[in-house]
């Protein structure tokens, strides 16, 4: 049975909406990345999105909330029963208060004190959980009219590229899951940002994404940690070594085409694939290959809207697979790094 793909009509957001009440999966369009979203407090719905997506149990899921009013966006997570507020410091509740004000709805995740409604499969047994609330009106529209947080890790098989369609999300998950709701292509592109909230007020960051640390930093008025993380407590999705991986294997270069020395450059052959960070590309086309442009306009949004699409495009290749490095560390570059250093890791 292929997966039936849903619209933007009262009729078809009703059907979602029911369908994720029955306990089913469905796919949702978010600014980021698509979603296969479960409800967030049921272990049943949760077991499905681990199962379809071959995920393994010990990598936890972000929970989506519908918008609230601003000044209450904190209490909102409490009585959706997702955040324990009365173990929130008062610094911490400071900062996350300053985060969801200015930056929700949108890319932003925050991980914060758990409450216990929230079942072990969504925290990985941890004893926090994270949390964001989606800008796209489709994704709002489906938590509002369901009333309930959902589950939403990206709507395609563990490791692999991340969808950011609902074709994409067809290819990858169609025979797995019922419903796919079709909001057009991410404006983001990449997934959002993890930051954990301290008890004294900063922010560790976890995962780098479609909010940059500087304005993280800003907003929050204390400096942004950069935190190790252990591989046997993940506390964000999104931290494996290899992640994000397109089938065939990917190999990032160290450098860019241009700038490669003369045996480094011997070493591409004719009909390999190289995604191209910056520039046109006329360095790899005169050595044969086919340059894949990750943004013809330079600029980092442009980028992080096509890398999954690009990793996509150059999986159907038949030669090596290769992508320039990311040189720059303003913008969502640093996301992007991020994504293509685990995309290029070895399998393990």
């Amino acid at each position: 049975m292929t997966a039936r793909v849903l619209h933007n009509t009262p009729a078809e957001i009703a059907r979602a909406v029911a369908a994720l009440r029955g306990g089913e999966l469905v796919a949702i369009p978010t600014e980021t990345v698509y979603g296969l979203a479960g409800l967030a407090l049921d272990p049943a719905a949760l077991a499905q999105i681990f199962a379809a997506k071959d995920r393994p149990t010990f990598d936890p899921l972000i929970a989506h909330v519908a918008p609230s009013p601003r000044g209450r966006r904190l209490e909102a997570l409490a009585e959706a029963q997702l955040v324990d507020g009365a173990r929130l410091t008062p610094l911490a509740r400071q900062t996350a208060q300053r985060l969801v004000d200015a930056l929700w709805p949108g890319p932003l995740t925050l991980v914060l004190p758990r409450a216990r409604a929230v079942p072990d499969l969504c925290t990985a047994g941890l004893d926090s959980v994270a949390v964001r609330m989606p800008a796209h009106p489709m994704a709002q529209q489906i938590l509002k009219q369901l009333g309930q947080p959902l589950a939403a890790p990206s709507a395609n098989r563990f490791g692999r590229i991340s969808p950011t369609t609902a074709a994409h999300v067809l290819a990858e998950l169609g025979e797995r899951i019922a419903w796919i709701v079709d909001g057009g292509p991410c404006a983001v592109g990449v997934e959002s940002t993890v930051v954990a909230v301290q008890p004294d007020g900063r922010c560790a960051l976890l995962r780098p994404g479609g909010v940059t640390a500087d304005v993280i930093a800003a907003v929050s008025q204390h400096p942004v940690m950069i935190t190790e993380i252990s591989p046997l407590a993940l506390p964000s999705p999104g931290l494996l070594a290899s992640h994000y991986a397109p089938t065939q294997p990917l190999r990032l270069l160290p450098a860019s085409v241009q700038d490669l020395g003369e045996k480094a450059r011997a070493a591409l052959q004719p009909g390999d694939v190289v995604l191209v960070v910056t520039g046109a590309g006329e360095a790899t086309r005169a050595l044969g290959c086919k340059p894949v442009l990750l943004s013809p306009d330079g600029s980092d949004v442009t980028a992080a809207q096509r890398l999954f699409a690009c990793l996509r495009e150059m999986d159907t290749a038949t030669g090596t697979l290769y992508a320039e490095p990311v040189t720059r560390t303003d913008g969502l570059w640093p996301a992007i790094a991020d994504r293509l250093t685990r995309a290029s890791a070895p399998r393990t």
